[in-house]
C-alpha cells in the first residue's frame, strides 16, 4: 500500500500527534508498506526511517488558523503526488488539519479512501481551557493559543464534522473522543467510525535496568539533581522517603498544573523528603515558579523545559510516581508512558484517562480538587508493596494493549476495508 498520512506535527515538531505519527509510520514501513507523510515545514530536519519520505509544506503561523493554511497546501502536493505515485489510502489527523467538506469529498472521488483519526475535538478544548480558567489555573488571554481556542473553537468545529461525514472512516482515540463528535457533530445523522487507542513505544519507555551499570548511573545523577537521592532512592527501593514526582506535559492551563502545585504543601506534610519534576514547555513557567515560591515549596519543585526522549524515558524509569491532573485529553498518552515505565500514575477521575487508568495501575481523583489530589498521592506513597503491584501490572496493561506495533496492525486492517 501506499499510504499518505496527513500530520500537522512530526519529528522534529513533537507532540502527541507527531509522537503517534513517527512511529506509526515507521511500523507501517516496517511491514513493507510505503508511507508519505505531509506536514509542516519547520526548521531542522526530520528523523530518517526506511519507507517513509517526509514532505513539507508551508503554513500561517497563526493561531489556528495555520490548520486552514496547511490543509490547502496539503492537498495541494498530494494531488501533485498522487500523479506521479498514486496513493492506496489517505490517513488524515484531526484537528490540525481543517478541510472543507467538499476537499474530503475531492479526496475520496479522485485520489483515495479517507481515513480521519479523531485526536480530540477543538470544543473540547475550550470545554478544558474553561474548567481550567474558571478553577485558577491561568487566565485564557494570558496564551495566545488558548485565546484562539476560546474565541474560535466553533467556527473550527465545522471542519472536524466534515471529516466525521464525509469519509469513509473515522477512528477516534478513546471511547469519550467519539462520545463527542457524536454528541457535538453528528445527533441522529450516519457516519463510519471506531475506536482505536493510541500505543507508545514501550522499547523506550521501559522498567529499569537495575544491571546495566551505565543506565544505573544516570539514575542516580537524576535522583541526586532534584535533591531525593537516599540510599533507597538510588536502589530503586519503593519505600525510600525521598520519593520523585512526576508531571510531564505542555506548560499549559488545561494540564493542571496550579491544582498539582497547590496539593504540594499537603503532600510535603506527611512526606518532606518528596519532590516534584515538572517537565514541559508553555508559557506558564514563570508563573508556576512564582506560585511555588508564594506557597513556600520552590525548594520541592523542579521546572524543566523539555529534553530528549531518551532523558525523558530516564525520568519516567527513575520517577516513583507520575501525576497527570489535566482538564482535557482526547486520549493522554503520559499515563501509557508512564505504566510502560513500570511506574504508577495517579491522573484524574474522568474519561477519557478512565478508560486506561484503574486502581490496579494507579490511582483517580477528582478533577481540579488538589485537597483531593494531595490524599491520593500521600495514600499511594504510604502503600510501597501497592505501588510495586502497581507497576508491574501497568507494563503488563501496555504490553497486552497500548503498543505502536498493534496500532499499525490495526490501521492496517482499518486501510484494507476502505479500500475494498
Amino acid at each position: 500500500m501506499h499510504i499518505a498520512m496527513v500530520a500537522g506535527e512530526y519529528p522534529p515538531r513533537w507532540g502527541g500527534i507527531g509522537s503517534v505519527v513517527f512511529h506509526l509510520a515507521g511500523h507501517l514501513a516496517s511491514f513493507g508498506h510505503q508511507v508519505t507523510v505531509i506536514t509542516r515545514s519547520h526548521e531542522g530536519r526530520a528523523p530518517a526511517q526506511s519507507g517513509v519520505t517526509v514532505v513539507e509544506v508551508p503554513w500561517l503561523k497563526l493561531p489556528m488558523t495555520f490548520t486552514r493554511s496547511y490543509a490547502k497546501n496539503a492537498l495541494k502536493v498530494m494531488k501533485r503526488l498522487h500523479q506521479e505515485e498514486p496513493f492506496d489510502v489517505i490517513h488524515i489527523l484531526l484537528p490540525l488539519a481543517s478541510f472543507t467538506a467538499k476537499e474530503f469529498q475531492f479526496m475520496e472521488q479522485n485520489i483515495a479512501p479517507v481515513c480521519c483519526s479523531l485526536n480530540g475535538s477543538w470544543l473540547g478544548e475550550k470545554e478544558g481551557i474553561l474548567r481550567a480558567a474558571k478553577a485558577g489555573e491561568s487566565a485564557i488571554w494570558l496564551n495566545p493559543n488558548d485565546l484562539a481556542i476560546r474565541l474560535t473553537a466553533k467556527w473550527y468545529s465545522r471542519y472536524e464534522k466534515s471529516g466525521l461525514l464525509n469519509t469513509s472512516i473515522s477512528v477516534a482515540i478513546s471511547e469519550s473522543t467519539l462520545d463527542e463528535f457524536a454528541q457535538w457533530y453528528a445527533p441522529n445523522m450516519q457516519y463510519n467510525a471506531k475506536v482505536l487507542l493510541w500505543g507508545c513505544d514501550h522499547k523506550i519507555f521501559r522498567p529499569a535496568n537495575i544491571d546495566d551499570e551505565e543506565e544505573q548511573l544516570q539514575h542516580e545523577l537524576i535522583r541526586q539533581q532534584y535533591d531525593c537521592a537516599d540510599e533507597k532512592a538510588l536502589s530503586h527501593d519503593v519505600s525510600t522517603e525521598t520519593p520523585m514526582l512526576l508531571a510531564v506535559g505542555r506548560l499549559v492551563a488545561r494540564k493542571g498544573y496550579m491544582t498539582l502545585l497547590r496539593a504540594m504543601p499537603d503532600i510535603l506534610a506527611k512526606h518532606p523528603g518528596a519532590k516534584l519534576v515538572i517537565i514541559g514547555r508553555g508559557h506558564m513557567k514563570r508563573k508556576l515558579s512564582k506560585v511555588a515560591k508564594k506557597l513556600s515549596i520552590s525548594d520541592s519543585v523542579f521546572i524543566n523545559s523539555g529534553m530528549s526522549f531518551d532523558d525523558l524515558a530516564q525520568h519516567f524509569r527513575s520517577a516513583d510516581l507520575v501525576i497527570y491532573p489535566s482538564y482535557y485529553e482526547g486520549q493522554g498518552l503520559i499515563p501509557l508512558e508512564s505504566m510502560s515505565s513500570g511506574t504508577p500514575i495517579v491522573t484524574v477521575d474522568m474519561p477519557p484517562l478512565t478508560e486506561m487508568v484503574d486502581t490496579s495501575v494507579g490511582r483517580l481523583f477528582e478533577m481540579g480538587n488538589a485537597r483531593d489530589l494531595a490524599k491520593t498521592v500521600n495514600d499511594i506513597l504510604d502503600d510501597s508493596s501497592a505501588r510495586a503491584l502497581m507497576a508491574s501490572k501497568g507494563r503488563e496493561l501496555v504490553l497486552s494493549k497500548y503498543t505502536y506495533e498493534q496500532n499499525a496492525n490495526d490501521f492496517i486492517a482499518v486501510y484494507e476495508s476502505i479500500i475494498k
